[in-house]
């Protein structure tokens, strides 16, 4: 287990080894302590990926806080960091931890099987949790499809992205036909498929195929000439950048430029690298964000991040940098660090971030429309408004 601390200034007369002045009290005290964020984050292994840009990005907005001054009248934010190595047991080990050492709100793990794994823990902790790019439909629900009332989420549902696309397929592109190609061995590409095809066929259209493949094939020219005699008019490929560049770049190559539609998986210039900036054409994916959005403080976020980092923020980055400023705002509303104080302040905000303005419904999705970016020769050109409720 691997222990980072985010080293945020405190008041000399609380450092280690200093006693209180007579004149000072306990409660005085307690108001320079720090208010502690946890961080169970998939910092290395498979999960890295998607979690450093959350770690990258909860430490860039503390940053930004205690420059201005801290919360809560002068208090500074310390993140309590850990490594999970990307493994459940270690995640859910880390939770346990963080429920001991006096934090208000923990962020993350990233992805899904972590934060399955992680989550009895913390919901026992009963500790404010969020998980900002987690997209599983019943993330934030038990078993009996009640809303867990110390669990948020930031990224759109599985079903939103699936009902979103169809509904753009249909309206935008007149599409009646589509192959789905779906990575049958991970639940994100499995949660994004099975309601776009609902919704597709729902509207009218047909799923004239869809076929399989697993995690970490390398090789789809199989696959892909398995359609390319079928009569379809778009593509839904609900997969993550690793893969999908490659599928794309395959695609195009044996002549398969057909319109191919995803999810925020898509949401990384890495995909363009992989597939090749001229067959990431007539790609089209829901997001939460990208540069080129007029939001203002969007262009603030985006300069500071690329001055910082050296490269463009994705969504992931977006999400991260939006869920930690909730947090911070959320325990302002709150008055207090108090976890239950904070979680009641979350359950009711009113959120002005780089992702847009939104707020918690009562299963804890955020409520807000999503943008539908289209990609030729792997630039944004267009931007579309899309709804999946």
């Amino acid at each position: 287990m691997k222990l980072r601390k985010l080293g945020l200034t405190l008041l000399s007369m609380l450092t280690l080894g200093t006693s209180l002045t007579p004149a000072m009290t306990i409660a005085q005290a307690q108001d320079q302590e720090p208010i502690r964020i946890g961080a169970n984050l998939e910092l290395s292994g498979v999960g890295s990926a998607y979690a450093v840009p959350m770690m990258d990005n909860l430490t860039l907005a503390a940053e930004e806080v205690n420059e201005a001054g801290g919360l809560l009248g002068g208090r500074m934010v310390e993140i309590v960091e850990y490594d999970n190595t990307s493994n459940k047991a270690e995640a859910t080990s880390i939770a346990t931890r963080l429920a001991s050492e006096g934090v208000s709100v923990v962020f993350g793990p990233a992805t899904s099987d972590l934060v399955y794994a992680s989550r009895p823990t913390a919901v026992e902790s009963q500790l404010p949790t969020m998980y900002p790019v987690g997209t599983a439909d019943d993330l934030a629900l038990d078993e009996n499809g009640e809303v867990i009332s110390n669990i948020f989420r930031l990224a759109f549902t599985y079903t939103f992205q699936g009902n979103a696309a169809a509904r753009f397929a249909m309206d935008e592109l007149g599409a009646t036909n589509a192959v789905v190609i779906t990575d049958q061995s991970k639940d994100y590409s499995v949660g994004l498929a099975e309601p776009f095809k609902a919704e597709f066929e729902n509207l009218g259209g047909t799923v004239v195929d869809e076929v399989f493949y697993n995690d970490g094939e390398q090789d789809f020219m199989g696959l892909l000439t398995s359609i390319a005699a079928l009569d379809f008019d778009v593509l839904y490929v609900p997969a993550f950048f690793s893969e999908a560049g490659i599928i794309v770049r395959q695609a195009r190559e044996m002549g398969l430029m057909q319109p191919i539609l995803s999810g925020h998986g898509f949401a990384s210039d890495t995909l363009t690298e992989i597939a090749g900036a001229q067959n990431a054409t007539d790609l089209y994916f829901t997001s939460h964000f990208h540069t080129g959005s007029d939001n203002p403080g969007a262009q603030e976020y985006v300069a500071k991040f690329e001055e910082r980092f050296g490269h463009a923020p994705d969504t992931f980055d977006a999400l991260s940098y939006d869920g930690a400023h909730l947090i911070f705002q959320a325990i302002e509303e709150a008055g207090s660090d108090d976890p239950t104080a904070i979680r009641d302040a979350m359950e009711n905000i009113q959120f002005e971030g780089v992702t847009g303005s939104f707020q918690y419904d009562d299963l804890h999705n955020a409520v807000n429309s999503a943008p539908m970016l289209h990609l030729v020769n792997g630039e944004v050109t267009e931007e579309y408004v899309v709804d999946g409720n």
